[in-house]
């Protein structure tokens, strides 16, 4: 078990870009440092190229995951509000990354500016840092100087009557599935998510990686043949390493 508080381990990895986290968790899985926690390309573990990163000059954004799904009011159904979904945020080990699955109608999906600045200021009380969501939001200009992370399909100014239909359930967003509690790390890039359990793991592992690259690329930039290159490479690809 370690002895390293969560919450330090968190900080630790907004040192590394998300590309770097991605390295380690699955992309490279003959790679010694790769954890191979999924098959990289048939399981969704990041985000694609539909999520845009609102704010690319923030620092890394890394928590964990507290899930919702909105969609348009149901008759049938009136169980939820927004203020459950701040109860998830409160009750989460924080920091964390709220993930909102929207579920609108084709003809809307793109203009609903779900999430804005009352939501926004809401959700950070109560320890929140960002949100990613497969639909639009709004208020950008006011929630900049928050310094909370948005990752969103891009900006809509309004929306109509919505609702909240679930909360903490595992979502699919922006290619990426979430089940509540796992670690949500996310910058310019877009997000990628890893188990809660495997935070040491990766942290120790990128900061590894991290070594590594550095002389490699030292090396690299000093090279000046297809020998030289060939030799630091190993004769192999990058990331062809075998465990």
């Amino acid at each position: 078990m370690s002895r390293r508080p969560p919450q330090e381990m968190i900080e630790a990895l907004k040192q590394f870009d998300t590309p770097s986290i991605t390295n380690v968790v699955a992309t490279y899985p003959t790679h010694p440092l790769c954890l191979g926690l999924y098959n990289p390309w048939t399981e969704n573990w990041y985000t694609d190229q539909t999520i845009k990163c609102m704010y690319p000059e923030m620092d890394r954004t890394v928590g964990y995951a507290v899930t919702c799904v909105y969609g348009l009011p149901d008759p049938n159904f009136n169980n939820l509000t927004f203020l459950d979904v701040i109860d998830a945020l409160d009750t989460s080990p924080k920091p964390t990354v709220l993930v909102i699955h929207q579920k609108f109608p084709p003809e809307i999906a793109g203009k609903v500016g779900l999430s804005g600045g009352n939501m926004t200021s809401a959700a950070k009380a109560v320890g929140c840092i960002g949100v990613i969501s497969n639909g639009p939001s709004r208020d950008i200009d006011e929630i900049r100087p928050m310094n909370f992370q948005y990752l969103l399909s891009g900006i809509s100014p309004g929306h109509g009557d919505m609702a909240v239909h679930a909360v903490n359930v595992p979502v699919s967003v922006g290619g990426m599935d979430v089940a509540p509690g796992e670690i949500i790390h996310m910058d310019e890039n877009g997000a990628c998510k890893f188990p809660g359990d495997k935070l040491e793991a990766v942290l120790d592992n990128v900061i590894a990686l991290q070594k590594e690259e550095e002389k490699r690329i030292t090396a690299l930039q000093k090279a000046t043949t297809a020998a030289e290159v060939r030799a630091i490479m190993g004769g192999h690809s990058y990331g062809d390493e075998k465990k």
